[in-house]
């Protein structure tokens, strides 16, 4: 009689996600996307796959997922509820944090004073493991300061002004400024009107830095005459754009530090029986969807917002894991930018 074979449980693999990710030279998040099918290219996705092949690693996707949820609740802290560029960060990080298994807290402050700040951070410091900063926060002292305070890793989303104590995610501000700049004046253009951002943001500093450095090495003067002060929003670029086409010698073209401000410029350009670019050309920052909603589309910067969401997400797991392990380790990763030409810029009037 032949002896019963004895039950054989199979080992599961003791291959982590961190050695597949080292193999496939990416990070753990992206074997995540890749095997969850998330958004990464063919090509990554397919040496992904080869190295989990290759290592035998099989996921427990249910359990990993438990394990998440469980214990790693991100807060995205926001203070303006109407921008575009915040409604495209949100879907971004909703994304991200969907296919890692992450607890997304999204929280409005609607108190903006420093001591209610920093009471709501304290307050939120005691239930996550770590915070993502939007514009205007990322550069509040306060909110930072006690968060930092707490031991909270915390991330912030294009600060202008780098700090010591979080991480970043940016562009390059000043730069792209400048390459919207050059090429208004590689059209001919050589009185350009200027729509600044928010004065208690550096990042709108260094955009306009950057319109004048190209200013400057192109021979020309900053006017201060076409120089207007805005905060982002629509209507501020209403009132500024009134401003610089009311003018005696109004300019040719206008740079405005975003998009909505840029579509406001355009608005105010048709309301006056100007037709843009024909009159007057216009350009935003940040290719938010306020770019595409307008007539002519507007040409403007493109941050790749989705990208930027994904790095910080990324940022913060990698700093919540390592915080464990006792390293404490700053990131400044500067994503790259493109001007996307459109519709809204041709050559001035008379060089036609």
């Amino acid at each position: 009689m032949d002896k019963p074979k004895k039950s054989v449980r199979r080992k599961t693999s003791g291959v982590t996600i961190d050695e597949v990710a080292a193999l496939a030279g990416v990070s753990p998040m992206t074997v995540s996307r890749a095997i969850n099918q998330g958004k990464v290219r063919d090509v990554t996705r397919e040496r992904v796959m080869r190295a989990v092949r290759e290592l035998g690693y099989t996921p427990n996707l249910a359990a990993s997922s438990l394990a998440a949820a469980q214990h790693t609740r991100i807060a995205l802290i926001y203070t303006d509820p109407s921008g575009a560029y915040l409604r495209e960060l949100l879907v971004g990080l909703l994304r991200v944090a969907s296919n890692a298994a992450i607890q997304l807290v999204i929280d409005y402050w609607d108190e903006p004073g420093p001591a209610a700040q920093r009471k709501a951070a304290r307050a939120l410091a005691g239930r996550v493991d770590g915070v993502i900063l939007p514009p205007p926060l990322c550069e509040s002292k306060p909110v930072v300061t006690e968060l930092v305070k707490a031991g909270i890793p915390v991330v912030a989303i294009a600060p202008g002004h780098l700090g010591n104590d979080i991480s970043c995610v940016r562009i390059d501000d000043f730069h792209a400024g400048r390459e919207l700049a050059e090429h208004l004046i590689q059209q001919g253009h050589r009185r350009i009107g200027f729509i600044c951002g928010r004065t208690d943001l550096s990042a709108s500093a260094r955009r306009y830095d950057g319109f004048v450095s190209a200013l400057h090495d192109a021979g020309l003067e900053v006017d201060p005459a076409l120089v207007e002060q805005g905060d982002y929003t629509y209507r501020s670029g209403l009132a500024a754009a009134e401003k610089l086409l009311c003018q005696p010698r109004p300019p040719t073209a206008i740079l405005a530090s975003n998009d909505d401000m840029g579509a406001a410029a355009i608005s105010v350009a048709h309301r006056r029986g100007l037709e843009v670019p024909r009159d007057l050309s216009v350009v935003g920052f940040d290719d938010s969807s306020a770019a595409t909603t307008v007539w002519p589309e507007l040409t403007t910067i493109h941050q790749p917002i989705a990208s930027m969401a994904d790095a910080a997400i990324e940022i913060l797991l990698r700093t919540i894991r390592r915080r464990s392990e006792g390293v404490h380790v700053l990131t400044d990763h500067v994503v790259p930018h493109r001007l996307v030409v459109r519709d809204s810029v041709t050559r001035p009037p008379g060089s036609r």
